[in-house]
């Protein structure tokens, strides 16, 4: 790896005599990790833990992800362990069901952490601005099966419509991404300082853009994927002073080797990977001043109210699709187009609000898709936590069976039944055929699909789990 000059003086002038250790481990492999999904799975590997997620684990090395089903199910996200400390971040700072924005999410793994990390109840809103990036972000999300999650795809500015209306804010920011130079060699060819620059002004820009929307009292986490001053230690002090935010202290163990600040004295989280088992990770924490001027959600509400119910139709819909999820008394259901989705009462208000204000391509569970007289159980379905599976014919597939499912070609089911089965894999659903006797159609999302018919000896086919 020849890095930068111009990166290398500068990163040599802020790690002094740390340098050398820290350019040596940029030369190194990089760590291997995934984090469990908690709603799929409740088993414990064997592997090193990532200390502060406790639901990740370190791999001895890198399998081909791609053939394994437990991970085209969503029972593990394949995430940086530096990006897991999210986990600890909320864990000490939300108690309570709250609304909470990942405002740049694509691809998704800090919002399927958060999903799993914030208490049950709480509603997330996973935004990406640039659209293919947002179909990713709401493939994963669809896949982790937690229905509490609205998938939008705007630019920052278009959430100072929503005056204090989410309690915690991450802003995960585009950065120059030199904590992705070990596994992106792309990323050292982009890197200038003049990019740094650019970024750092970008990321102001962001966070003005998204300062109103978050209630007096409220939680920011600030992180990046670059190891610089400007757009990490500047940037925190930038947020206390124009900002007025109230820098928050994160416990941490010493034995975790988290680096502190490099300048100023505002509490900053770096995770350097000449110290720490990871790739570059840099976060901090403010609390939002409390005000008088407290802007309620009602009013946001009321600004709608005219055009709440427009995508409602509750009397299309028949008891019997209500009853393919579990608890389905807690569910709204909304007919629209060709497909029914059913999502959490408690936020129908919010899903209304954010409907008329946010560019939504996905939200709650996706239940069915009706051609004709015939109701298609939607693949987002299979994959969601409250599918209720005694309405269903199920079959269990082979490995090889799984993976010509996964690649969308022709499978043969044992059963003769003709319905809809479900498939699992290893008892995890992985979704839909058709089976019509002699045959059976494979409902498999094309735009998903395994495109590789080569199967390589590094594959995890279950050596995970």
């Amino acid at each position: 790896m020849e890095l930068p000059l111009a990166f290398i003086d500068r990163t040599k002038d802020l790690l002094k005599e740390e340098y050398p250790d820290f350019e040596k481990a940029l030369q190194e492999e990089s760590p291997v990790s995934i984090r469990l999904n908690p709603s799929k799975t409740s088993c414990e590997l064997s592997e090193e833990r990532v200390p502060w997620c406790p639901n990740g684990y370190y791999l001895p090395n890198r399998p081909a992800f791609t053939f394994d089903p437990l991970f085209h199910a969503g029972v593990y996200y394949v995430q940086e362990a530096s990006s897991m400390f999210l986990d600890h971040v909320i864990r000490q700072y939300v108690t309570d069901p709250v609304r909470y924005l990942d405002l740049c999410a694509a691809p998704g793994g800090k919002t399927t952490l958060a999903l799993s990390a914030l208490p049950a109840g709480s509603l997330i809103v996973c935004n990406e601005i640039i659209r293919n990036r947002a179909n990713i972000l709401a493939e994963n999300i669809l896949k982790w099966g937690n229905p509490y999650c609205i998938v939008t795809n705007n630019d920052s500015a278009t959430f100072n419509t929503l005056k204090h209306y989410f309690d915690v804010i991450l802003t995960d920011v585009p950065c120059s991404g030199e904590g992705m130079f070990r596994k992106d060699p792309a990323a050292i060819q982009e890197w200038s300082a003049a990019n740094v620059t650019r970024c750092a002004e970008r990321q102001k820009e962001i966070l003005h853009n998204i300062w109103d929307a978050l209630r007096p009292g409220g939680i920011l986490i600030y992180s990046t994927c670059t190891y610089n001053t400007q757009e990490n230690e500047e940037m925190a002090d930038y947020i206390h002073r124009r900002l007025g935010a109230i820098p928050l202290p994160v416990k941490i163990d010493p034995e975790w080797h988290v680096h502190k600040e490099l300048t100023g004295n505002i509490p900053c989280y770096r995770f350097m990977p000449h110290v720490t088992k990871g790739e570059g990770l840099f976060m901090t924490v403010f609390r939002k001043p409390e005000s008088e001027d407290l802007f309620s959600r009602e009013r946001l509400y009321n600004r709608i109210s005219s055009k709440k119910n427009r995508h409602e139709h509750k009397e299309n819909i028949p008891e019997n699709i209500k009853s393919w999820i579990k608890h389905s008394e807690q569910f709204s259901f909304v007919s629209g187009a060709d497909l029914i989705t059913a999502f959490p009462k408690v936020y129908s208000e919010d899903r209304a609000l954010l409907d008329a204000m946010m560019n939504v391509i996905h939200a709650g569970i996706p239940l069915s898709r009706f051609k004709g007289k015939d109701y298609i159980p939607d693949h987002a379905l299979a994959l969601s936590t409250f599918l209720n599976r005694t309405n269903f014919p199920i079959e269990e597939l082979s490995y090889d069976t799984a993976l010509s499912y996964l690649r969308r070609e022709s499978i043969r089911l044992q059963n003769t039944e003709r319905n809809y089965f479900l498939l699992t894999f290893q008892g995890k659903a992985l979704g839909w055929a058709k089976n019509l006797g002699n045959r059976a159609n494979n409902l498999y999302p094309q735009e998903w699909r395994i495109r590789s018919s080569h199967i390589p000896d590094n594959r995890a086919p279950l050596s995970i789990l």
